[in-house]
């Protein structure tokens, strides 16, 4: 997908399973009509690697974990 994204204004989120705390979990974005994903020891690292999918493509993988589709975690 290719699309700019300004992720200035970003509201980035953890999992509820990470406690907030650590530097060793996934961010996720939502952000027009987009999901960013970022690694959270990125924070504020100007060149930090982000992957921006669309929505729909998140919307398959969350659902398919959400569906017990077991190959999507790891062993």
């Amino acid at each position: 997908m290719k699309k700019e994204v300004d992720l200035a204004g970003a509201t980035w989120v953890k999992s509820d399973l990470s406690n907030g705390s650590g530097n060793n979990c996934l961010e996720v974005a939502f952000v027009d009509g987009v999901v960013a994903l970022r690694d959270s020891v990125d924070v504020g690292d100007p060149d930090a690697k982000i992957l921006i999918i669309s929505e729909d493509d998140y919307r398959a993988f969350t659902g398919g974990i959400q569906n017990g589709q077991r190959n999507l975690l790891l062993p």
